[in-house]
């Protein structure tokens, strides 16, 4: 049965109501996830919440995977970070989406390597770490944020030793090292149809592939302000471009910040609505397969650390309350303002 979009409702519901990742799955999708770091693992009120299957249905690490907690110098690999929050997922009967084998940032890497040296530590690095989580993880973040916004390559020690052969290098190797895994190039910026870098990511995507490269998805991050998002409309045309080269999309790392604080009644009915674009695009695309929100607390957000002066940006507030009028909707019956729906069944088209 086709789910109808109806007005969003502002009040907040009581505490039986929306289960986030059930409405996922029943709407069509494969998952709704969060993001989960190390700091929060000794909050008992916060991983009650985390490990609640019904609630996110994945989890990905926010830092426990990259490449400085697990090769912190050459040839020294050590799991212990990634491996904390890969056994919540297993023991809570979640899926993993592992983040990220290459990325330009917390990399103790030298950027002096000759290619074949740059060869050989991506080689290393990504049998050592995807072979450690080798099938566990329904999906690797590959490379992540390889473009600048103008499109053109970021000039990361990777892209300066090897030109874009590294990514396509990090996908055969990723590939042969964990076969079962769904292959994604992340980005940020890449939701709002048609921009320069959206180009230079289609562009990139095809020369890959033809390359002989494994690519089964692409990872739209989706860091936006609130009143300031994408339309559904123009995320599902940027979704439909790569849906043309990849088996899958998925929105990978959804917060939708506020740009002054405090907010008022009008912001939030603002950001409820940027949330609903969000997930409604992802609802009505058929080879979008989930929305993961880069943590789903403001008490662990990214975001005020690194844009002073904005924030309650998440789907749940400081106190782990759920934010009025973005993850619940009104009064019986149990609805979730996040998806804009009316009722249950198949929303997929």
């Amino acid at each position: 049965m086709q789910l109808s979009v109806v007005a969003i409702l502002l009040a907040v519901a009581g505490p039986a109501t929306c289960q986030l990742d059930k409405w996922a799955k029943e709407a069509g999708l494969k998952y709704f996830g969060t993001a989960v770091d190390n700091p929060s693992l000794s909050n008992q009120a916060y991983m009650k919440i985390a490990r609640d299957s019904s609630e996110f249905g994945s989890i990905t690490p926010a830092n426990g995977q990259k490449w400085s907690n697990t090769e912190g110098s050459q040839g020294r690999f050590s799991y212990g970070s990634g491996d904390a929050i890969t056994s919540v997922a297993k023991q809570s009967g979640q899926l993993l989406r592992c983040h990220t084998l290459v990325w330009h940032n917390q990399l103790p890497v030298s950027s002096s390597f000759s290619r074949d040296q740059m060869q050989r530590i991506i080689t290393a690095h990504i049998q050592n770490v995807a072979g450690h989580y080798k099938g566990q993880c329904y999906a690797w973040n590959v490379v992540n944020e390889v473009l600048e916004n103008d499109g053109t390559f970021r000039q990361s020690p990777m892209y300066r030793a090897m030109g874009i052969k590294f990514i396509t290098h990090s996908f055969k190797t990723a590939a042969q090292t964990d076969p079962l895994a769904k292959l994604y190039l992340n980005d940020f910026n890449i939701e709002r149809c048609c921009n320069a870098k959206i180009n230079a990511t289609i562009s990139l995507l095809k020369t890959v592939i033809a390359a002989g490269a494994p690519v089964h998805g692409v990872g739209m991050q989706g860091h936006s302000r609130v009143g300031k998002s994408p339309s559904k409309r123009e995320m599902k045309e940027a979704m439909a471009q790569f849906a043309e080269l990849v088996d899958e999309v998925a929105f990978t790392e959804v917060d939708i910040r506020h740009t002054k604080l405090p907010v008022t009644a009008e912001d939030r009915e603002q950001q409820a609505r940027d949330y609903v674009e969000v997930v409604g695009a992802c609802l009505e695309t058929a080879k979008c397969v989930g929305v993961t929100v880069w943590d789903f607390t403001d008490q662990y957000s990214w975001i005020p650390s690194q844009y002073p002066g904005e924030g309650e940006a998440c789907l749940f507030d400081n106190n782990l309350g759920k934010e009025a009028g973005v993850y619940r909707r009104g009064q019986p019956p149990p609805e979730c303002s996040v998806f804009g729906l009316a009722g249950k069944g198949d929303a997929r088209p």
